[in-house]
């Protein structure tokens, strides 16, 4: 089993900066991938960006490209979302995933993932 923990949401205006967190703990998979993904209201859970751990290759959802970064500790077993320019539209609970399969390059797909943290919401003020 994999545990993930998120952090590091919050309020913030747009045009401002978080860095979200994502802690694992029990049985991480070096070889294998790590995402974010968003869930705003009423609307259904969307790919952000993924980072095979390890192989630097990293994907992004086209709206957050030159604005969002994902990046890994592996010394820390920990994930890293940092969030610039923010816009209301970001708004939604962002999830930590994990995905347990060795594939060619991290997946978009949230079906892939096994493993997912309890969420932490980010709120964008216009």
């Amino acid at each position: 089993q994999v545990q993930l923990v998120e952090s590091g949401g919050g309020l913030v205006q747009a045009g401002g900066s978080l860095r979200l967190s994502c802690v694992a703990s029990g049985r991480t998979f070096s070889s294998n991938a790590m995402g974010w993904f968003r869930q705003a209201p009423g609307k259904e859970r969307a790919f952000v960006a993924a980072m095979s751990w390890s192989v630097t290759s990293t994907r992004y959802v086209d709206s957050v490209k030159g604005r969002f970064t994902i990046s890994r500790d592996n010394a820390k077993n920990t994930v890293y979302l940092q969030m610039n320019s923010l816009k209301p539209e970001d708004t939604a609970v962002y999830y930590c995933a994990a995905d347990s399969q060795v594939r060619f390059g991290p997946s978009v797909r949230h079906i892939d993932y096994d493993y997912w943290g309890q969420g932490t919401q980010v709120t964008v003020s216009s």
